[in-house]
């Protein structure tokens, strides 16, 4: 069975892949958005990954646009900033989702997997995806993989690569939780916590190799969320090590319950309210495009003269075999550039990349991967796939001085 052909054919709608096909259609492409559960929003609603990481650099905020639009539309529901000014409601995010999608007249498919992808001297004519209605064959002109794991390029024939130079190991997976009931005036301090939770792990009663307790404050006062499980040694690209990660995460989400209700005042009748639908999965597939950022253009704070979205985070590697976490921090207040070559895959002309795959090593992953600049990467990639199908030209041959107007005009600080 065909599906009706689109200009623009989106795989995967979590933040990276959701402002892709809003700003295609906003600029004028018939944009269709393929997802594999029953809502949008990726590592947003699925990860129940929380908070937002900054998207300011000192004082400037450098990730405006769909980022903006979404916090306004968050915060209009009362489900944004409440405790901490990147906190979210994750609930309200699927919600909003729909509605900016809805409004923008992208076409939405829910429910579906992508199964094959056709590709002919390097061009993608088409791809399969599979749901309740069986095997769907779709045509567009321009692709854009939102899948956060390279999925549409591995299938189409891009060069990938997986972890880190030295062994090929990916960061660890942390299944999110949040716990309600809580007393936060009775929660102690960082330090006290962390106290409490070494000395329960000298004493046998957790297994967690994560190295602190990271908790965050949730919309809700009684309500906290954790990034606190690690699971190692897991390749996101594997159905066998995503089962174990997720059974993992569950039985270390429910050990450190039970630390929390015996430890920790505040938490005696804490219970878990809700854990994600899916393990957040922080690094797996990046493609190798037409340029690779490296750590240096991050910690340097490079500019780049086809900037299309820009980045201040720091780079964060969790240990891929225990405990530990590396952060190298940028100078206050500078932000680095990030190229729109880095979203164009080698060998397939008509293909771009929304989120976190984008071409860059394992260091500077480790920075580019967070929501705000992934949302910002799929704006440009979006934005850049329309104007490829009203130029009629390759993404790759592109006017970027005619992108980066297009940004800037839909509110895109590009420095």
């Amino acid at each position: 069975m065909n599906i009706e052909p689109c200009e623009v054919l989106v795989v995967g709608g979590g933040p990276g892949g959701l402002a892709a096909a809003v700003a295609a259609a906003r600029n004028g492409a018939d944009t269709l958005l393929v997802e594999r559960y029953g809502f949008l929003g990726g590592m947003a609603t699925a990860g129940l990954v929380n908070p937002y990481m900054t998207y300011w650099a000192g004082e400037e905020q450098i990730v405006n646009g769909i980022h903006q639009e979404i916090c306004d539309r968050l915060t209009a529901l009362g489900a944004y900033g409440k405790g901490s000014r990147t906190t979210f409601d994750s609930e309200t995010y699927k919600f909003v989702a729909d509605r900016m999608c809805e409004e923008s007249g992208v076409k939405v498919m829910l429910h579906s997997l992508l199964s094959d992808v056709a590709v002919s001297d390097g061009v993608i004519s088409s791809v399969e995806i599979v749901g309740k209605s069986g095997k769907q064959s779709v045509k567009a002109e321009v692709f854009i993989d939102g899948t956060g794991d390279a999925d549409l390029a591995f299938m189409a024939g891009a060069t990938c690569e997986k972890g880190r130079a030295l062994d090929g190991l990916t960061q660890p997976m942390t299944l999110s939780f949040r716990v309600c009931n809580v007393d936060p005036s009775r929660v102690p301090g960082r330090a006290e916590r962390n106290e409490l939770y070494d000395k329960a792990k000298a004493d046998g009663r957790l297994s967690c190799p994560r190295e602190n307790v990271l908790m965050f404050l949730s919309t809700r006062p009684d309500v906290m969320h954790f990034n606190q499980t690690r699971i190692t040694g897991a390749d996101g690209t594997s159905t066998i090590d995503l089962t174990r990660a997720e059974i993992e995460g569950r039985r270390q989400a429910w050990e450190f319950l039970e630390f929390l209700r015996r430890d920790v005042p505040g938490f005696e009748n804490a219970e878990i309210q809700v854990s994600g639908p899916q393990i957040g999965v922080r690094e797996s597939r990046r493609v190798i495009g037409d340029y690779i950022m490296t750590e240096e253009d991050v910690l340097e704070a490079r500019k780049f003269p086809d900037v299309i979205a820009r980045g201040s985070y720091d780079v964060d590697i969790h240990s891929p075999t225990g405990a530990g976490t590396v952060i190298k921090r940028l100078e206050p207040g500078t932000s680095y550039d990030i190229p729109y070559r880095c979203l164009t895959p080698l060998g397939i002309d008509n293909l771009l990349i929304a989120g976190r795959p984008i071409s860059a090593t394992h260091e500077a992953h480790s920075s580019v991967r967070i929501m705000p600049i992934c949302i910002a990467i799929g704006q440009a990639a979006g934005t850049a796939a329309a104007l490829s199908v009203k130029e009629r030209t390759m993404p790759r041959k592109l006017d970027v001085p005619t992108l980066q107007s297009a940004l800037r005009e839909q509110g895109a600080n590009l420095g």
